[in-house]
């Protein structure tokens, strides 16, 4: 799972990077936000998570480690995308709530991982582990 992970957030450093050079070219600001999301709940987000689940396999096993996945991926990208148009002028009610359910989805990924996390991360995982290196 946490190849996963970190694969998904190579993505959004990617797409963050990409709107952050068009920005910058075009010296149009209008997706600073989605720039910053990309880059913060993106990339940096998705790939802690990646990092932990890597070390703590039994957190990444685990059903939580799965529903994580999915609600953060299908979540960020309705932001994002609806954030886009938002940011561009497009700011009707029903893109507003669109958004507010991608937020939601993805908010709700987070709290599934910090579950899983005090769930299934020990310090017991890792003085199992003698030897291990990150």
């Amino acid at each position: 799972m946490g190849v996963r992970f970190l694969k998904m957030a190579v993505i959004y450093i990617v797409l963050g990077i990409g709107i952050g050079i068009y920005m910058g070219a075009t010296l149009n600001f209008a997706l600073t936000s989605v720039h910053a999301h990309a880059n913060l709940f993106g990339w940096a987000t998705l790939a802690l998570c990646g990092f932990t689940y890597l070390r703590f396999p039994k957190a990444a096993e685990s059903r939580l480690a799965k529903w994580h996945f999915w609600l953060q991926g299908v979540g960020l990208p309705i932001m994002l995308i609806s954030l886009s148009f938002i940011s561009n002028g497009y700011d009707q009610e029903w893109l507003s709530t669109i958004k507010r359910m991608g937020e939601t989805v993805a908010g709700c990924g987070i709290l599934v991982f910090a579950v899983n996390v005090f769930l299934n991360v020990k310090e017991t995982n890792i003085a199992e582990e003698k030897g291990a290196h990150f």
